[in-house]
């Protein structure tokens, strides 16, 4: 297994359990595959460079995980299918 990186950016208007739920939500993709979430870093709400759908600051998240390849794709796929996420980003970490 490789570890990856997941950056995303959430609406900041988002009220703090649906928020959570989110950051739940992408960690058990995660481990539904068996995975493994290393960390998840919440960096807190933060000034975008440039507005996204009309919204000027957004909710950090970084989540470090292990997993395979196809996981990567599943959690590509999720975030980019919900509506709250204005941008994402995986890397592989070395």
């Amino acid at each position: 297994m490789k570890t990856y990186e997941m950056l995303y950016v959430l609406d900041s208007a988002l009220a703090d359990d649906a928020r959570e739920a989110l950051v739940k939500r992408f960690e058990d993709v995660v481990t539904a595959a068996n995975g493994k979430v290393v960390s998840t870093d919440k960096w807190g709400v933060k000034k975008l460079a440039y507005p996204i759908n009309y919204k000027n600051d957004g909710f950090y998240v970084l989540m470090t995980f292990e997993a395979e390849g196809s996981v990567v794709k599943e959690l590509d796929r999720v975030s980019g299918l919900t509506a709250e996420v204005l941008r994402r980003v995986i890397t592989a970490k070395d």
